[in-house]
């Protein structure tokens, strides 16, 4: 029923040593009702339940390891607006209307996830950021002007900069990049925690590990068979699987692909640059780093699609060492050391957005994948997009996540 990716971390991930990132689940499963079950039980999947039992309806979540043992713990978690594709590009990709629809969306979701986090009171060290854009191979000064610009008409707040200023600000030496509002940092781990805990008040359950096996589907709801003889049965089902992904979603909509990691050794606070913004390159692919409640850096980067785990695995310190010399060239004169380094899968799409949308051939079915560096922001878009399937109710930017050619 699933296409079978290795939809986990190779390495030791920071966030794997979190406090507070255990999750309570039942190990015997017989038979459960419910209204919406939701299967997988990672950021995805947490952040879906929790703004279904927000709205009332009753919930079981369901995944075949345990929880959070997929490719959460491989986040780098930079919470941010701003797609993988330009919005220059992305108008061109799919028209100025609906591209900026969906980097405002992006926008409205960090927003909304930071609300939810303080209304929740969620412990996940939740950090309110400022994103930098730097002039790359993928986009230079004048194109990331133009940029800017297209931005601020469609109502983002992104500034362009200059060199002279880059330099004297943020002590990095590009032709320009974008600065922009509305981003922030957080644990990954914690959040999908967090989730589970409120899920789990309101009423939520929550079983691991249990196999899939089957789900059958049909007008009046599904009935989820387990490899133990259990089984589900609900009115709706979501598949918050990651990249080991549903059949019936169509493979043209994503690639999967390899991406590396590594978290420095903590800092001491003068070596940070002004304001502990997100940074980032308009490259491809591209470097991507940011900071952590205990004064660490995270980078990412290294792309490529690679896709056998062994290969992956073996290929860790050589990319871990590209990482750390690359962040150490970007930022000259302070030596970060490397702590923790680990690679990951995720997925990319032609225009950057997620997949969002009913399995064809399943009734009562809905599946989403999360594509490039927008995961956990496109996680909070998934789950109030779920809310309105579940209602019934249509959401005027559904159709923008359901593939590049809708």
């Amino acid at each position: 029923m699933l296409t079978r990716v290795r939809d986990l971390s190779d390495g030791r991930t920071l966030w794997q040593d979190s406090p507070r990132g255990r999750v309570r689940h039942r190990t015997k499963l017989r038979s459960e009702t419910c209204d919406v079950a939701v299967i997988g039980a990672g950021v995805s999947g947490a952040l879906i339940a929790l703004q279904l039992v927000t709205a009332g309806y009753d919930v079981v979540v369901i995944d075949r390891r345990e929880p959070i043992s997929g490719s959460t713990s491989a986040s780098t978690a930079l919470i941010q607006f701003e797609i993988d594709t330009p919005l220059i590009e992305l108008s061109d990709k799919i028209g100025p209307a609906r591209a900026a629809r969906a980097y405002r969306r992006s926008y409205a979701a960090v927003s909304d996830l930071a609300e939810i986090i303080q209304r929740q009171r969620l412990k996940v060290q939740w950090r309110k950021r400022r994103a930098l854009y730097l002039a790359g191979s993928r986009l230079g000064s004048r194109a990331l002007r133009q940029e800017a610009q297209l931005r601020a008409k469609n109502g983002l707040p992104s500034e362009f900069i200059d060199r002279a200023d880059l330099q004297r600000i943020y002590g990095i030496d590009r032709t320009g990049a974008i600065i922009s509002e509305g981003a922030g940092e957080l644990n990954p781990v914690q959040l999908a925690a967090s989730c589970f805990a409120t899920v789990q008040r309101k009423g939520g359950r929550i079983y691991a590990p249990f196999e899939v096996t089957s789900v059958v589907s049909e007008a009046g709801g599904v009935v989820i068979l387990t490899a133990n003889g259990g089984h589900i049965a609900a009115k709706k089902a979501i598949f918050a699987t990651g990249y080991e992904v549903v059949k019936g979603v169509p493979r043209t909509a994503f690639e999967i692909t390899s991406s590396w990691a590594i978290a420095t050794k903590p800092v001491a606070v003068e070596k940070f640059w002004r304001g502990r913004c997100l940074i980032w390159e308009a490259a491809d692919p591209y470097l991507y780093l940011r900071t952590t409640a205990d004064n660490r850096v995270v980078i990412g980067g290294e792309d490529s699609s690679l896709k056998s785990p062994s290969k992956r695995a073996d290929s860790i310190p050589a990319k871990a060492k590209k990482l750390i010399d690359s962040l150490n060239a970007l930022l000259p004169g302070r030596q970060f050391e490397l702590d923790y380094s680990w690679a990951g899968t995720f997925a990319e799409s032609d225009t950057g957005l997620p997949y969002i949308a009913p399995v064809e051939g399943m009734k009562n079915c809905l599946t989403t994948v999360g594509c490039g560096g927008n995961g956990i922001t496109f996680s909070m878009v998934a789950a109030q997009l779920s809310v309105s399937w579940v209602a019934g109710n249509r959401d005027p930017d559904g159709s923008l996540f359901r593939g590049s050619k809708s």
